[in-house]
Parts: C-alpha cells; structure tokens; sequence
C-alpha cells in the first residue's frame, strides 16, 4: 500500500490544531504516517498531540503518529526534521489551522491516482490538487485564488505559487535529498517546491494533478502575517530560479494585471 506521510509544524497552536487533528484522524486510508513535530510549545499543544496520538493507537486505524518537541530554528528547520524522519511514499505539509477537507480525501487520492497499482519506482513526482480557503473556525470561504494548472512543471511557477504547499505531495524519495533552504524566512517552501518539480524532471517522472481540493488553507501563518518581506523573498526565489529579467518582467505583468482589476 502507498503511504502518505503528513507533517504537521506546530508551536503553541493549541487554540487551532484540534481541527487539523481530527482531519487526520477520521481519514478512512490506512496508509498514514502523521508527524507532529513542535517547538517546545509552552502551552497545551504537546497535551493535545498526546492525547490524539493515544486515540489514533485505540482507534485500529492502522494510522501511525510520532510527536517530536524540542527547541527549533524556525518553521523550515522543523519542516527539515519532518522530511529527515518520513517515511511513506508521499510527504505533505498540514499545518496547524490547515485540514483535510473530507474523511475520505487521501482514499481519493490514492484511487484517483491509481497509486496502489503502479510500482514504486514509477510513482509521479508530485501529485497536487485544488485548496479551498478556510477561515479562523474552518469554515469556507472561497477557492484559492491561484489554481493549478492542468499540466504543471517548474516552469509553471513562474506566475506565482500556483499549488498550495498544503495541496503538493511529493516523493518521499526526492525529497529527502531536498532540504528547505533556511536562509529564507517566509518563502523556503517556494524555492523547494520547484526544487522538488525540477528533480522529478530530471528523473522522468510525472506531475499529476489530482482534479480536486485536497486542503483547507487557513490564511493566519507567516507568510500571510510578514506579507511584504514574504513578496520581497520570493521575488529573490523566482530570479534564482528563472532568471532576473524574466521575473522583473513577469511582475511588471503582475503589477499590470493588478491595475486592470483582472
């Protein structure tokens, strides 16, 4: 069976892990490894992992959950430690606040996918899909703006993060050889994505896009908090990436389009 590793980064988020949690929880796939690695948060978040962690053991789920909390360097160190210690076939980042929409999302995802009939070596690189933004109590308030392509590469990027890092599950196996890149604050999880589309390319391997939500985003985290620092980064990211005069020209568009109203 295919196995999905999810990776949940949190610090004193006692107030909105419940949610996240209880997502993973109820998913009718068996096939789940759930990471929880935390900061050593000083509030009731630990307790609360706990305590999930010992209903996921009685619930015969077949779920595995492991809690790490000790100090960390920020959230893209902690996402470095989640990938060190995967080891399902997929890995993807829901983070506190962020859930799974529906009990049965990753068994879509599997059979949409087909992945437990295609051998292991064949897996695409990436599967990504459509996310759903939520507010502080979850609740729906409208698609992402930006929405996955069809047919994605690590040229698609260009115009922006057009996957959700909460709706991008990418090989394991590719991975673990691709560290966040720390000395970015907001937007490591740009520059690894790319990273890990370019790999799959090198490796010949496919992008599928799974044609459904596959999260529910609640726009509270840093990036959204440190909103110009997070542009200012990225746009550091995409020159590294695709070139300085492209992306200056690319964002002249972007500015373009803004003023339009499109």
């Amino acid at each position: 069976m295919t196995r999905f590793t999810i990776i949940t980064i949190t610090y004193n988020a006692e107030g909105v892990l419940k949610r996240t949690l209880d997502s993973v929880l109820c998913q009718t796939y068996e096939g789940v490894e759930h990471l929880i690695i935390d900061g050593a948060s000083t509030d009731g978040t630990v307790p609360m992992a706990q305590r999930y962690k010992a209903e996921s053991d009685a619930s015969g789920s077949g779920h595995k959950v492991i809690i790490r909390s000790e100090p960390d360097e920020g959230i893209y160190d902690a996402m470095n430690k989640g990938l060190t210690q995967a080891s399902g076939n997929y890995v993807v980042f829901m983070n506190a606040g962020d859930s799974l929409p529906q009990a049965d999302t990753l068994e879509q995802i599997a059979r949409r996918c087909r992945l437990n009939e295609t051998p292991s070596a064949e897996l695409p690189a990436v599967l990504y899909g459509d996310t759903n933004i939520v507010d502080q109590e979850g609740r729906y308030l409208r698609p992402r703006r930006l929405r996955p392509p069809q047919q994605l590469s690590w040229r698609s990027f260009r115009q922006g993060m057009l996957v959700c890092h909460q709706a991008f599950y990418a090989r394991t196996d590719l991975a673990k050889n691709l560290q966040y890149d720390t000395r970015y604050r907001y937007s490591a999880d740009v520059d690894w994505c790319i990273r890990v589309m370019q790999e799959g390319e090198r490796a010949g391997l496919s992008l599928y896009n799974i044609n459904m939500v596959v999260a529910n985003y609640t726009e509270q985290g840093a990036t959204t908090q440190h909103h110009r620092e997070s542009l200012r980064e990225r746009y550091h990211v995409m020159c590294h990436h695709y070139g300085t005069l492209p992306t200056l020209l690319m964002h002249v568009w972007f500015a373009i389009r803004q003023l339009a109203g499109k």
